[in-house]
């Protein structure tokens, strides 16, 4: 064999690139683009320019229907069915492991440990090595209830039916008391009823219950208590009828129903819906009548008193778990015993990478829910950093997020460690620290929504700077401290804080300007804002968490300017406003209103074909008949916002109402959002804004924003300060929690916590002026603060 064959190289490791030839998913216009392979792959672009479109609509999408075809049909069957993106060629692609900032289930009964496999692991260890010994790795968990019985079993044997006695009995680690849930909800009768009045006279305080309504009658009507009695002279079993009683067959007025006692019929009708999809009315209501306390019986660990009886150590599975995970890591490096020996090698490198990950502050027992975006991001990142796998495609969607400049250097060292042991990174990003390190960058955009979806750029960080698209433009950006500062109008006065890791912190947040509340990432900053903060000082809270919306809901159904635009168009026809609702009367009766047909095929990914009838405009022919302003109602929801404004701003279209829905609209940077687009194909970044939009009519003085930077391009960050500006001098107060270096440079007054994490956070390291801070580079923000401005 000669040595020229020998160098040749072998076919098999000629794939070194990821190859997409026309992807059309979205917004994306025909984009074809090659990825290197075994590389760390950055896009780039302005929010909604189309990069979640290429790298999860597509590329990630795709991989994941591949393996998922590899299954067989059974199993396909209990997996969500996913289409083929639309995309004319997908070459080279890798499995694709996805670590998204969708966030982690807020069941209540979900915890850190739960979701990362840490608390599977410690049962096993208690069960093992506890002292008492209680039982299996059941008896520790608080998912688990404990149950027993004894009863007659019927079976089959040899042709004959033979009966058996059988007893059973399962020992979970459930406190009996919260159902494993740590915290126990109570109604404050007060604000349910007012027990002066009798229930003919309508006591009720709860949205809905009016005496001449429908619930008035059938507590009236029930035969239960005397509808004339004022409450408070109800005899005990009246009251416990009125408040407890299990659903009972009753007759009023010739029609069968069913009677149930008030609070469980409040239960079961509000308090299982999730809180942020109630309306607001009755969001409030809960908020008044319910309060949540620590379960006295477990005092908020979750477990029954057998659980936490077995010690390890003189530590109890409840104690390990509200520790802090550094504290915990420690703790286990102590025990040795080889009879866990392997099991106790995963639990520690669980936890260290906890550690690694900048989340050492957290506790196992720290509900999921409660994770903030980033945080949550970086938790499903544990389960990949141990990881032997290689060569697999691994997908960020902005790993930064909720990341102090100091904590973003870890980051990208993470980012680095995945790439170098042989698989391709692809990592969506705005932050300039992360796009440096990049191997190789893709830049979409120019614009955003129709004016975006082009490939702008494709090289490396240099060719990038020197290029003439927006992110180059950008990248070099750096705002400037501002030359003299808001004087306050006045102060919230915080005192003796200790929510979570706040360690009794006194501080005057200064009302009538843009403060900023920074620090590193678990150093107690939305502890502060969110648990200290009095509730009545008018505060409007815009946070990360998710807009819940279903493919018919759309940016006119969510900010409510649907209302004020049907009502117009059913005035100038003369006609009900119910006729231009798609989710009512004028719904197109083939599709339902929703504009495609769909075709449920079990296992295969169903089909989605726009219906013939309405060609996808998803009303009935007769109501595109009525016209406002010469345009029909399908034609107003297929405009942009920055369309529909010039449109209900003036002429024979005006509707006021919902023109100043539509200001706000573009003030926050949605101008290029269709009316009518689901609120399924929008960005993080982009829900973001529309929930400020929505919010910033409130008659509340103080805003607390979350981060509003996520998922913001550094084109678009001077456009959010543009508006935080023109919120202060309208008057009101506003409060952000940021990392992102420009809103520091450009507030007003800047509270710094820290110093560092967890229990070694959670105090004031600084409070002043952006200037102030930059020129005693006391702390760990001063230091990066000073070289963003480059003092």
């Amino acid at each position: 064999m000669s040595t020229a064959t020998t160098n040749a190289l072998h076919v098999a490791d000629s794939h070194d690139l990821i190859r997409v030839h026309g992807a059309r998913v979205n917004n994306l216009k025909d984009v074809s683009v090659e990825i290197p392979k075994r590389r760390l792959t950055v896009f780039t672009g302005v929010s909604g320019s189309g990069k979640s479109s290429l790298v999860f609509g597509t590329i990630a999408a795709e991989s994941q229907r591949m393996i998922n075809e590899t299954y067989s049909a059974f199993v396909q069957g209990f997996m969500p069915t996913l289409a083929r993106p639309d995309v004319d060629v997908l070459d080279g692609l890798t499995t694709a492991i996805i670590v998204d900032q969708e966030r982690m289930g807020s069941d209540p009964r979900s915890t850190v440990g739960t979701a990362t496999d840490a608390n599977a692991m410690l049962r096993i260890l208690f069960s093992r090595l506890g002292k008492p010994h209680i039982g299996s790795p059941q008896a520790f968990s608080f998912n688990v209830a404990s149950i027993s019985g004894s009863g007659a079993v019927k079976f089959e044997r040899g042709g004959k039916t033979v009966k058996e006695r059988r007893d059973f009995s399962v020992l979970g680690g459930m406190c009996p008391n919260c159902e494993g849930r740590g915290s126990v909800n109570d109604f404050d009768l007060s604000e349910l009823y007012d027990d002066g009045k009798s229930i003919n006279e309508g006591p009720f305080k709860v949205p809905g219950y009016s005496s001449d309504g429908w619930y008035g009658r059938i507590f009236g009507g029930s035969g239960f208590f005397d509808p004339d009695k004022p409450i408070r002279d109800f005899t005990e079993q009246e009251l416990h009828d009125l408040l407890y009683k299990e659903p009972t067959k009753i007759k009023v007025d010739g029609i069968n129903l069913t009677y149930e006692g008030l609070i469980p019929k409040l239960q079961k009708s509000m308090l299982a819906k999730d809180r942020e999809s109630m309306q607001p009315h009755i969001r409030a209501f809960v908020d008044r009548a319910i309060t949540f306390t620590d379960c006295p019986e477990c005092g908020g660990t979750r477990l029954n008193e057998t659980a936490r009886s077995s010690k390890i150590d003189g530590i109890s599975i409840a104690d390990a778990c509200a520790m802090q995970i550094n504290d915990l890591a420690e703790w286990t490096r102590g025990l040795d015993d080889s009879s866990v020996g392997p099991l106790l090698e995963t639990l520690q490198q669980t936890l260290d990478s906890f550690v690694e990950i900048g989340l050492g502050y957290l506790s196992l027992d720290r509900p999921s829910g409660t994770l903030s975006g980033g945080e949550a991001q970086r938790t499903k990142m544990i389960r990949h950093l141990g990881s032997s796998l290689t060569d697999v495609t691994y997908v960020f969607d902005e790993p930064t997020i909720g990341l102090h400049p100091h904590d973003i250097q870890r980051m990208n060292d993470l980012l680095l460690r995945l790439r170098d042991k042989g698989n391709t990174v692809l990592v969506v990003e705005h932050k300039p620290q992360t796009i440096a390190i990049a191997d190789h960058i893709v830049d979409l955009g120019p614009g955003a929504g129709t004016a975006g979806g082009t490939i702008c750029f494709e090289g490396d960080v240099e060719g990038l700077r020197a290029s003439d698209s927006v992110t180059g433009r950008h990248l070099e950006d750096r705002t400037k401290l501002k030359g003299e500062v808001r004087t306050p109008t006045g102060q919230l006065e915080i005192r003796g804080a200790n929510t979570h890791n706040l360690q009794d912190v006194d501080v005057d947040i200064p009302l009538g300007v843009l403060c900023v509340i920074t620090g590193v990432a678990g150093s107690g900053k939305s502890s502060l804002v969110r648990g200290s903060v009095p509730a009545d000082a008018g505060v409007i809270e815009v946070d990360q968490t998710a807009i819940r919306g279903s493919r018919r809901s759309n940016p006119a159904t969510y900010t409510g300017m649907l209302d004020p635009i049907r009502k117009a168009f059913a005035k100038a026809n003369g006609v009900k406003p119910a006729l231009f609702s798609a989710n009512s009367e004028g719904a197109c009766p083939a599709c339902n209103g929703a504009g495609v047909i769909y075709t449920d095929l079990a296992m295969m990914a169903g089909v989605a074909t726009t219906c013939e009838e309405c060609e996808g405009r998803r009303f009935q022919a007769a109501v595109l008949e009525y016209r406002l302003g010469g345009k029909n109602i399908s034609e107003v929801l297929s405009m942009s916002v920055a369309q529909a404004e010039e449109f209900l701003g003036e002429g024979e279209g005006r509707v006021p109402a919902a023109h100043k829905i539509l200001q706000r609209l573009v003030d926050v940077g949605l101008g290029y959002l269709r009316l009518g687009q689901p609120l399924t194909t929008l960005s993080g970044g982009e829900r973001q804004r529309l929930k400020l939009a929505t919010h910033m009519s409130e008659k509340g003085g103080v805003y607390v924003l979350d981060e509003p930077t996520t998922g913001l391009h550094l084109a678009d960050v001077e456009q959010l300060l543009g508006l935080l500006d023109r919120l202060v001098e309208s008057g009101k107060s506003v409060i952000v929690i940021e990392h992102h270096q420009a809103v520091m440079a450009h507030a007003d007054w800047i509270i710094d916590l820290g110093p560092g994490a967890g229990h070694d956070g959670g105090r004031i390291v600084f409070e002043g002026t952006p200037a102030a801070l930059v020129e005693a580079r006391s702390t760990l923000t001063g230091e990066h603060l000073a070289d963003y401005v480059g003092a």
